[in-house]
């Protein structure tokens, strides 16, 4: 799935929903997941439910967490307004020609990708072992890359297949 795994995590820089800028290279230094997200997918919101929850445990610990919407039929207003109905307190980064989600791979929301303080990708893909058919997780690849991260260890499962909503392909020149 991702050739990114053990690389040093690309950088970029978009506009967020509240009218921002984001660079990811500014939080270098610090564990970053990166969350490929979606308003109108309903597993961006199952996916939400659980990261807020996670930025609790995980701030104390500086883990810092950014979603981008790279859906191209979302724009601000919506992105802003589902952000802000699911109590998100991380940025929201717009990405409406896929630019980043193409240099990261991502075709899915939520596809996760969790960077290590040294700026490099330790993992890639769904939050948990959830799908359509058993919707009740079994393991938290996110959780155990985080914690694995975190306590500057190997993460047992570097690569997942992402569950959730296909981004329309948007064409580039």
């Amino acid at each position: 799935m991702s050739d990114l795994i053990d690389r040093f995590a690309p950088d970029f820089t978009l506009p967020t929903a509240n009218g921002g800028r984001f660079s990811l290279s500014d939080w270098r230094g610090q564990p970053i997941v990166i969350a490929f997200w979606s308003a109108t997918c309903a597993w961006s919101r199952r996916a939400d439910v659980m990261l807020v929850y996670r930025q609790l445990k995980w701030a104390p610990r500086n883990v810092r967490i950014v979603a981008i919407a790279s859906h191209p039929d979302e724009h601000a207003k919506m992105i802003l307004l589902e952000a802000e109905t699911r109590g998100l307190k991380f940025p929201v980064a717009l990405d409406p020609n896929q630019s980043v989600a193409r240099l990261y791979r991502a075709e899915i929301a939520p596809t996760f990708f969790v960077v290590d303080a040294l700026g490099f990708v330790r993992y890639a893909g769904a939050a948990d072992d959830a799908t359509p058919e058993q919707p009740r997780p079994a393991r938290l690849y996110l959780d155990d890359a985080v914690s694995a991260v975190l306590d500057s260890q190997y993460v047992p499962v570097t690569e997942t297949s992402a569950v959730g909503c296909r981004f329309p392909t948007v064409a580039h020149a």
